[in-house]
């Protein structure tokens, strides 16, 4: 395992884009690109706090705003915003995965986390390439880090609380039908307060990615480790985050698609990462190159 940047407060959501990594750093509020050789570039700032990344087809950048629940859309130059969810939104707006044709999918936290107010189920929620969101699905326990398959016919959403995955079919309008469990990795907990609810808690996937043979690299961040899951479930490979620091994402990329990045920190709490420069991106070489989205 190699380090390739320190300094960070809280790394997330990264993307393999244009030769580069992209990535959020939700604490430092800016969104960066990262070279092979660890150098980062400001790209722009997001005062409501950066998550999810994705690309329009015109080649523009879309951005989770996280405490404002808006998605911005930056063309190189400027940013405008793109959608508001926050009526769609129990919490934080998250993750998001965008499609080849310019739509949305981002979770939300469905309840105040940062507050460890007790869970609540939340929505997936969709937006279209022209900003109009709807309720892509509902009853969903903290959807978070989600793919696309290379067809772009399936959508593949990470439930943390859930301890699994679920997958969606994509129809032509983006709506999403055939609800189903892609992989159920232990059981899910009873959902009560969030102390208890941790507690139960086995396996957390945060974010993810998706790999040539269908696999999904998953960064459990209840074990400090990412994992690779066959459809299903079945762990078939690991990977130990060093000591003192747990993994909340983790993306395959680079020139081959075999370089895993993985964001580790030693928590993802508000009060304890913002005035602390511990986040690190990791990266390990692996077999099976990425496939899909994003």
């Amino acid at each position: 395992m190699e380090t390739l940047l320190e300094g960070g407060a809280f790394f997330e959501s990264p993307r393999w884009h244009d030769g580069r990594w992209w990535v959020s750093d939700f604490y430092r509020h800016r969104v960066l690109t990262v070279d092979a050789d660890g150098r980062e570039q400001e790209v722009l700032e997001v005062e409501g706090q950066p998550s999810g990344l994705g690309w329009m087809p015109d080649g523009s950048l879309l951005v989770v705003s996280m405490r404002d629940r808006r998605i911005l859309r930056w063309d190189g130059t400027s940013v405008t915003v793109h959608a508001d969810v926050a009526e769609h939104c129990g919490g934080h707006l998250n993750d998001m995965v965008v499609s080849r044709d310019g739509r949305a999918y981002a979770g939300n936290f469905g309840f105040d986390l940062m507050a460890f107010a007790d869970p609540a189920p939340a929505n997936l929620i969709r937006v279209d390439p022209d900003g109009t969101a709807s309720v892509a699905a509902e009853d969903m326990l903290f959807p978070n880090g989600s793919v696309i398959t290379p067809d772009g016919r399936t959508l593949i959403v990470g439930e943390t609380a859930g301890a699994r995955y679920t997958a969606f079919t994509i129809a032509g309008d983006g709506s999403l039908t055939d609800r189903r469990v892609w992989a159920q990795v232990a059981a899910t907990p009873e959902i009560t307060t969030l102390e208890e609810t941790l507690g139960r808690l086995t396996f957390g996937p945060d974010g993810c990615g998706l790999d040539a043979e269908q696999h999904i690299w998953s960064a459990d961040e209840i074990n400090a480790r990412c994992v690779r899951l066959a459809p299903g479930g079945k762990i078939v490979e690991e990977i130990s985050m060093p000591d003192g620091l747990d993994v909340f994402a983790c993306m395959l990329g680079d020139d081959d698609g075999r370089t895993l990045l993985m964001c580790a920190a030693p928590d993802f709490h508000e009060q304890s990462r913002s005035a602390k420069h511990e986040a690190v991106l990791l990266t390990e070489r692996v077999g099976v190159p990425r496939a899909g989205l994003p």
